[in-house]
């Protein structure tokens, strides 16, 4: 019988493996494979089966088709051309790049906004254009009452963040930041801390929730505020909760960044944003701001 290496659950046992036979690998999985999606507490269960949730569409299934195929031309031409598209001299020169930048409605469908509306919660958050349509505004109303279900204890928080980005045929796509150190923002708050949130591609299937944080403090004001965070600033955390095995962040293969409102003040808020971009600051020569775990003594 073949055996299975698989990672242990749990942060004690992040970085050591199990070998199991294929037997018991199933019962290592998600929640998914026994209890279906998930549901909120007090959410009756969606009985409708799944083949009544397709809708066929003959015109979309051709538009779909030739965006497809679009895509997957562009992406044989830029192979050639050069990474991303672009020569190869142009991109070991490159010092700055600008991400997001909102000058159109095009800019905002690049973001999703959540709040804790999913979960039974009261907070409000919207997204749109700012003065001049030069700018991206992110206000609403934050609400740490929880929902009465009998379950939820905490509550209050609203979440404005980026797509994954998709190659053709709905195939996972990843930013390339490894030629670049900083984070270069260009924001207008209200005086809150914001969290932002990167989030990475992960080797293991339990490191899904595993995402690399920092606290961005706004001034508050009419004043814009240029904000510069050092990659090596972002502590790993998963689900919320700060691991205390760290580990750097894979700029090679990041999928989203997001800006999260959580700090249990009830009222309104408003975060404006000019554009997201990255730098390659030459004076910053630090790879990781935090312990890195080490066992005693090594094997």
């Amino acid at each position: 019988m073949a055996l299975t290496p698989v990672r242990l659950l749990g942060t004690p046992h992040r970085g050591r493996l199990l070998i199991l036979p294929p037997l018991f690998c199933p019962l290592l999985r998600g929640k998914k494979t026994f209890y279906g999606e998930y549901r909120r507490p007090g959410q009756p269960r969606d009985n409708t089966p799944p083949w009544k949730k397709i809708r066929f569409d003959f015109a979309k299934g051709v538009e779909g088709i030739q965006k497809h195929f679009g895509l997957l031309k562009d992406e044989i031409v830029q192979r050639f051309e050069g990474p991303e598209g672009r020569p190869l001299h142009e991109h070991l020169l490159e010092q700055t790049r600008v991400m997001w930048e909102f000058r159109g409605q095009e800019s905002l469908d690049q973001w999703i906004v959540s709040t804790d509306r999913e979960i039974g919660g009261r907070s409000e958050a919207y997204l749109k254009l700012g003065r001049n349509n030069n700018t991206c505004l992110l206000y609403g109303t934050l609400c740490s009452t929880p929902p009465r279900d009998g379950e939820t204890r905490y509550s209050g928080y609203c979440t404005l963040r980026s797509k994954q980005p998709l190659a053709s045929f709905d195939r996972k796509k990843h930013y390339d930041w490894s030629s670049f150190n900083t984070l270069h923002l260009r924001v207008r708050g209200d005086g809150r801390p914001w969290m932002i949130n990167i989030a990475a591609e992960t080797y293991f299937s339990h490191q899904q929730d595993d995402m690399y944080n920092y606290f961005l403090y706004t001034r508050g004001g009419p004043y814009w505020q240029d904000v510069r965070i050092p990659f090596s600033k972002f502590f790993l955390s998963s689900r919320g909760r700060i691991q205390d095995e760290q580990y750097c962040l894979w700029l090679d293969k990041v999928n989203t960044i997001g800006f999260t409102l959580g700090d249990k003040a009830d009222g309104p808020f408003q975060l404006e944003i000019d554009f997201i971009a990255l730098c390659n600051d030459r004076a910053h020569t630090e790879e990781f701001a935090y312990e890195l775990y080490k066992r005693n003594p090594e094997v």
